[in-house]
């Protein structure tokens, strides 16, 4: 039998020069976005859209021959999309991505080495061994043996997201602190187990509890102080509670940049603790971890040194695209325990004890086809340089500290938490207001639902010791005084405009 042809459409679909045409199309349409939103201009930062709206206005009912019209299509997608490079976007933790890491993506993305063995990723593995040491360096973690001789050097991974980064450094911990082979004996191999983490943990700590099988009383909760900070002292209480309830702590969980606050725990006094008990220490550091590469913000992260494990979002305060997450041990032998099982299809040695396949990071990730991610954070560094980076963290942390100032300062805002970073809480108690708590909470969630219909800024809410309060997490390096008292000026009149109605 004689192989037929290549059928004509996926010759066009690898056409070298389509791909070169449609590549500066796209550039060229995207910069021109990029322009309108860093120019801010007046589109909305949000296009508003019923949901019902929107899923209609994307039918799947594709035909069989396409219109090959496929700039056209993305420039839809772009047309209805969010805008996280326009200087009055103050949402979610996501940055406006660097647009030179943008353009890193797109190699990860033709590339599309997968990570599992290093013949897979032979240029993606040595740089995901570069960032991780680098990152590793920053928080402090030894790099090449320790001054007593133990020879103990961190290493880690690059994971798809926090989520997956808490749940390794959490399968880790149960490894190391069990008391029994988890891994190969199950969670009935011994006693319930527990960590600490106090309620303003990323909810990605109480999802890794439960696909670990713990349940509801597999987190400890911690009390925190007046500034939403896990209080050492109360670290004991929590344990004795734990017990009390038949469970084994194992670890305490720490945050370092907490998602609802910003709040840095104080890590030295939690690590003094875990140390005494001998718990695991895990550090979820996914937003404020980069404040290591500031010599101003540092201090906030004293005592990260002395943690088990981090986890490191790069797709924070490091401006790159999603989803990019260090999970780093400061013992390398440790990164080898959270997955440990043969695949003799892909690793020679097994389990990969002692580091014998080092260059294979499927042996350390839940992962098998990972991205590349490496590309795009090597590249940036690269070509950056590590400055760009400090100024971003602390052109952000200025932006935090300059709204809350002048949420101080105006007579109708009040601070719901003094911010310690980026993240800032508040609420609007107009003159003439409602003056309980239940009607303060139903004016900041319809004020908050006009600004979003209205567009022109984008804004979340959340509950903060019982209440509802405005939440802005200013990511965009770009912001300036007049974004910060447009924002103001906008929930005003969105609030007046609810009185109205």
């Amino acid at each position: 039998m004689t192989l037929p042809p290549v059928p004509a459409s996926l010759r066009a679909a690898y056409d070298p020069e389509r791909f070169r045409a449609d590549g500066h199309r796209l550039v060229d349409l995207l910069a021109e976005r990029l322009a309108a939103a860093t120019g801010r201009d007046e589109a909305p930062v949000l296009p508003w859209v019923d949901p019902a709206a929107s899923l209609a206005d994307w039918p799947g009912d594709f035909a069989e021959d396409g219109d090959g019209d496929l700039v056209g299509v993305l420039e839809r997608a772009a047309a209805g999309s969010i805008r996280l490079h326009h200087p009055r976007y103050l949402g979610h933790q996501v940055p406006p991505p660097l647009p030179g890491a943008a353009l890193a993506d797109l190699v990860a993305a033709l590339l599309n080495n997968g990570m599992a063995v290093y013949e897979m990723g032979p240029t993606a593995t040595p740089m995901e061994l570069a960032v991780v040491g680098w990152m590793a360096r920053q928080l402090g973690f030894p790099s090449s043996g320790s001054e007593d001789g133990s020879g103990v050097s961190a290493a880690g991974v690059l994971t798809s997201g926090g989520s997956l980064g808490n749940l390794t450094a959490l399968l880790a911990a149960r490894q190391a602190r069990a008391g029994f082979d988890a891994w190969t004996d199950g969670d009935h191999g011994g006693p319930p187990l527990a960590v600490l983490c106090t309620a303003q943990a990323h909810y990605s700590v109480s999802r890794a509890i439960r696909v670990m099988g713990w349940g509801d009383g597999g987190a400890a909760v911690v009390e925190v102080d007046d500034r939403w900070r896990m209080r050492p002292d109360a670290i004991a209480g929590a344990i004795a509670r734990a017990e009390a309830a038949g469970r084994r702590v194992i670890a305490v969980i720490a945050s370092a940049g907490s998602t609802g606050t910003g709040a840095f725990d104080p890590l030295d006094a939690i690590a003094d603790v875990c140390a005494e008990r001998g718990l695991w220490l895990h550090v979820d550091g996914a937003h404020g971890a980069s404040a290591a590469l500031s010599p101003r913000h540092r201090h906030l992260l004293a005592g990260i040194e002395r943690a088990d494990s981090v986890t490191w979002d790069a797709h924070k305060l490091m401006a790159m695209p999603a989803l990019i997450t260090a999970v780093i041990f400061r013992d390398a032998r440790r990164s080898y325990e959270p997955f440990a099982q043969e695949a003799s299809y892909l690793y020679a040695s097994g389990r990969g004890e002692g580091g014998a396949e080092w260059f294979n990071l499927g042996l350390r990730t839940l992962e098998c086809t990972k991205r590349m991610m490496s590309i795009i954070v090597y590249a940036a560094l690269e070509a950056y340089g590590t400055r760009l980076f400090r100024d971003y963290v602390e052109r952000c942390f200025e932006l935090g500290a300059e709204l809350a100032r002048r949420i101080d300062a105006a007579p109708d805002f009040e601070l719901a938490a003094s911010p310690q970073c980026n993240i800032v809480c508040w609420r609007w108690r107009p003159a003439g207001g409602p003056a309980d708590d239940a009607g303060l909470d139903a004016l900041q969630a319809a004020v908050r639902r006009r600004v979003i219909e209205r567009g022109r800024y984008y804004v979340l809410q959340t509950r903060l010791g019982g209440r509802t309060v405005l939440r802005a997490a200013l990511m965009n390096p770009l912001i300036e005084e007049i974004d910060l008292d447009g924002l103001l000026d906008e929930i005003r009149t969105c609030g007046a405009a609810e009185f109205r109605s």
